[in-house]
Formats: C-alpha cells, structure tokens, sequence
C-alpha cells in the first residue's frame, strides 16, 4: 500500500483490504448467529457504507432483506452540524429486527438525529453495526452494537469513506498524513 492523493491532502495507509475482509467475516458470522431463525432487514447508510454494505451482505447466510437510506452531515472533512435525509426509508419496518450498518461512528450526530424516527416506526429491534468506530469523538450518545475496528479521531478515506466526493473508490483505508 502506498500513500495516495486525494485533492489537495495526502493521506497514508491505515487498514488494509486482508484486515477489512477478515473483520467483515467475523462480523458476519457473529450476525448470522444472533439472527438465526429471524429475517432481518439490514439498513445501509449511504453513501460511504455501500462496499461495506456490499461485502457483509454476501456473507450473511441467514434470511434478510437490505435496504438502503441516505443521511448526511459531511462536507469536506469535519461535519456540517446539519442532518438531512436524502433517501428515506421504504421497507416497513413494524415489527422487524433492523440492523443498522454504518461506514463509520464518528461524532454520532447522524444515527442520533436518525434513530428517533426509525424507532417511531415500530421495530422490534434496533442494533448498529459499523466498520468503523471513532469513540474520542463522539459526542452524541450513540449505542454501537457491532464494531469491526475501533479507531483514532483522524481523518480516513478509502473503502467507501470519502474527502470532498472522492476516494471512496480504495480496497483500503488511508488516513490522513
């Protein structure tokens, strides 16, 4: 791995795709057990949690549905402070075990400005499985149930995680130099 370019920062290797892969494994197996004999639906956060979204998906062996939301509060490198929701949900939810995935948990403003209205909605369970987990920074009270990688307050791009729109498209995470 080397050190890429994204716009005007430099950013150096952090996680590779093996270790990524490895995690998504673990976790995958760790759901298909806890959910066994249920069908839930898996809730994706676009935009950055659709490779993770992507690659867990194939290995969950247990029924389960996917469907895929868009919240945002980033621009450029550190949040807007603003929620908006781009693309609602659609599934009905009453009733349904929702396992929230997220690209990463950083000062948790999203899934808390979220979660309230996902919850009015009847489910019969909520849990938030993420990629990563940024717990210095957050600032929000957000409960992770699932974390694949516990990581510092630094900026990362790759692997669906962005800077400005651009480096999603990485099978590894770099963070900033």
């Amino acid at each position: 791995m080397n050190s890429i370019k994204v716009l005007d920062k430099e950013f150096v290797p952090y996680l590779s795709e093996k270790e990524i892969q490895e995690k998504i494994t673990v976790l995958a197996m760790q759901l298909n057990k806890d959910y066994a004999g249920k069908r839930p639906i898996f809730l994706s956060i676009l935009n950055g949690s659709f490779l993770f979204t992507a690659d867990l998906f194939k290995q969950i062996t247990i029924e389960a549905e996917v469907c895929f939301i868009k919240l945002a509060s980033y621009k450029g490198m550190s949040s807007s402070g603003n929620v908006i929701t781009a693309i609602g949900l659609e599934a009905n939810v009453s009733g349904r075990d929702i396992i929230i995935l997220e690209d990463i948990i950083d000062t948790g403003k999203t899934l808390h400005h979220y979660l309230p209205q996902l919850l009015s909605s009847g489910p019969a369970s909520v849990k938030i499985a993420v990629l990563l987990n940024k717990k210095e920074a957050l600032q929000f009270p957000v409960q992770v149930d699932y974390t694949c990688f516990d990581i510092p307050n630094k900026f990362v791009v790759g692997y669906g995680l962005d800077y400005d729109g651009l480096g999603r498209n990485s099978k590894d995470i770099y963070q900033l130099k």
